[in-house]
Formats: C-alpha cells, sequence, structure tokens
C-alpha cells in the first residue's frame, strides 16, 4: 500500500505493506484531514518516523473482536493503550505511559490506505455524518475536550486566541457551552466565520482595551506570540489552556504567571462521542473550514498547501 512517512528529517510518498492484524482490527482508510500536529511532525515535533497522520474515516475490512464493525464506516480514538495499567481499566488510554499514538507515537498513522487499531477505540460514524465532516470528529473531541480540563460555565468569559483550524473549532466547542465566547485573530475572512455563530472577534492588533478582561484563554495560535497575547487577555487568577503542539521552545514572561496567580492548563485529546453528537446536530457548518481536497496520490502537494499561509484543513481522498 502507499503511505505519506516522515523518515530523516522528510517527508515522502512511500509503498510499504499493508498492515498486519496482530488482535486489532483493519480499517481502508476512505478520508484522511491534513492538521498542524502533521506538519510539526515534519519539523521534528514528537521524534516521530513512520506514517503520519491521525484525522481520518474508513470502512473496517476486518475485525476478530468486533465483527459487527465490518464494512462499517468508523472514526477511532487515536490512543491505543497498554489495556493492563490503572488508566487503561479506568477506561481512559490517554495517558497510558506505555500507550501508542496513531501517527504520533510508536504507531504508523492514517495517512495511509490502511491502519489498524484496537476495536475498542472504534465508532460508528452515523449515516447523516458524511466524510468531509467525519473527518473533522477527532479536532472537533480535542477541542471539546477543553471542559474536560477547565470548568466552563454558561457565563464564563472565553477568548480563543488563533483563527486557524484549530482555533475556528475551539471557539465553536466554545460557544455550545458560553453565552460568551470571543475570538482574536488576524485575519477578517476567518474571523467572518466564527461571527456567523454569533462569536464576537477581535483583530489581535487591537485588544488594548480586552486586557485582563477573560476568565479563560485558549492559546490555539501555535506561536510564541499567541502566548504572549493570552497573558495580556487573561484576567488575574484565570486560566490559560494550551492547546497547540509545535517543535519549537517559546519564551514566555513567567514572572506574569506568578504575579497573577494565573493557572496554565495543558488540554490534547477529548472524547469522541460528544462530537459525533454535536457534527449530528448540524450546528456547524464544518465543510466550511476544508480548503481543498487532493486525491492520495498527490499526498505531497497537499502537505505542501496544508502548510501555505491562510489555507484550512486539507483532505486527502484514497
Amino acid at each position: 500500500m502507499k503511505a505519506l512517512q516522515v523518515r530523516h528529517g522528510g517527508v515522502s510518498l512511500n509503498e510499504t505493506p499493508r498492515p498486519e492484524l496482530s488482535g486489532e482490527a483493519l480499517i481502508r482508510v476512505m478520508c484522511s484531514g491534513i492538521c498542524s500536529t502533521d506538519l510539526e511532525i515534519v519539523r521534528g515535533y514528537a521524534g516521530f518516523e513512520g506514517t503520519i497522520g491521525h484525522e481520518f474515516v474508513g470502512v473496517v475490512e476486518a475485525s476478530d473482536e468486533r465483527p459487527e464493525l465490518i464494512g462499517k464506516r468508523v472514526v477511532g480514538e487515536i490512543n491505543a493503550g497498554c489495556g493492563n495499567c490503572v488508566l487503561c481499566l479506568s477506561g481512559d488510554t490517554r495517558h497510558c505511559p506505555g500507550r501508542t499514538v496513531l501517527g504520533i507515537k510508536g504507531r504508523d498513522g492514517a495517512h495511509a490506505e490502511f491502519l489498524r487499531l484496537p476495536a475498542v477505540n472504534l465508532l460508528p460514524v452515523p449515516e447523516s455524518v458524511t466524510d468531509d465532516e467525519a473527518v473533522f470528529v477527532e479536532p472537533l473531541a480535542a477541542a471539546l475536550g477543553i471542559s474536560q480540563r477547565v470548568q466552563i460555565g454558561l457565563d464564563t468569559d472565553v477568548a480563543v486566541v488563533g483563527d486557524g483550524r484549530l482555533g475556528l473549532l475551539c471557539a465553536f466547542a466554545m460557544s455550545t457551552l458560553t453565552k460568551h465566547t470571543s475570538l482574536v485573530g488576524k485575519h477578517s475572512s476567518k474571523m467572518n466565520t466564527a461571527a456567523r455563530y454569533d462569536i464576537e472577534t477581535f483583530d489581535a492588533s487591537k485588544i488594548a482595551d480586552l486586557e485582563s478582561r477573560f476568565d479563560v484563554v485558549i492559546e490555539a495560535s501555535g506561536s510564541e506570540s499567541g502566548f504572549a497575547t493570552a497573558l495580556d487577555l487573561v484576567r488575574p487568577r484565570g486560566t490559560i489552556v494550551l492547546k497547540s503542539t509545535f517543535s519549537g521552545k517559546p519564551v514566555w514572561e513567567a514572572w506574569r504567571v506568578v504575579v497573577d496567580e494565573i493557572s496554565v492548563v495543558g488540554s490534547r485529546c477529548g472524547r469522541f462521542e460528544p462530537a459525533i453528537t454535536l457534527l449530528e446536530s448540524k450546528r456547524f457548518d464544518l465543510t466550511s473550514l476544508i480548503s481543498e481536497e487532493f486525491a492520495f496520490g498527490d499526498a505531497l502537494a497537499a502537505m505542501e498547501k496544508a502548510a501555505s499561509r491562510g489555507v484550512m484543513k486539507v483532505l486527502l481522498k484514497k
């Protein structure tokens, strides 16, 4: 099969053996989404080598553990735990010390014609959810997962820094939880997308009047300047949520966190079921975030496109 792989600091489309089952389910990938984490892995994030990609929708080709899924469209939780530790036994593999992560850590990913995952990780896709929508389940789940790390109430004043793919999804997710969601960005066209859903938007160059206003600020820009902006926006004793994964080592003013007693919280993956439910509701048109679709044979061109300034979601169709 063909697979988009990172090797020795470069990315290439290679012929590679189809995954062996090894007790897991085999999924034929129909569509996968290129995200910022994929681009950062190419730059060295996580030290991963192998097939990248973790946003996908596919059809189950084989599954001994859950044969009822064969022939069904599915999405898959990306963390595969050891199955024996306290976390795994509690039903949460996201922080299992021995976990593998699809296309990120110790496990080949979704930018391939086939992938394998434990059957327990798979969730059926409702008929009402299209492939182009289903590919957003993983990043939307990550956005909704913020509420598992920070309490968001109806009156919580939330700002999202960054109007890219992740920032918009975070703004959408937060707007389902609080009446006060704002998006701080640099691109009018992207902020207009958020404004259609009654999300207040602000230009990042004109935020002086917003300083020290927000209870929770979500940094989703993937830039060092984004964290500085978050520090400006959060109120004393407020919370900054870090959503971005990137390969650099940012410099930030730690003294401000101490003086204003700010909580800094990391947020990575979220549960898929709430994301699927939200997609079923059709509350947001996430397909409007798709910039372009590429045939899988043009995966390298797709990666180049995804890395271009201003581009939103790029999909690979198998």
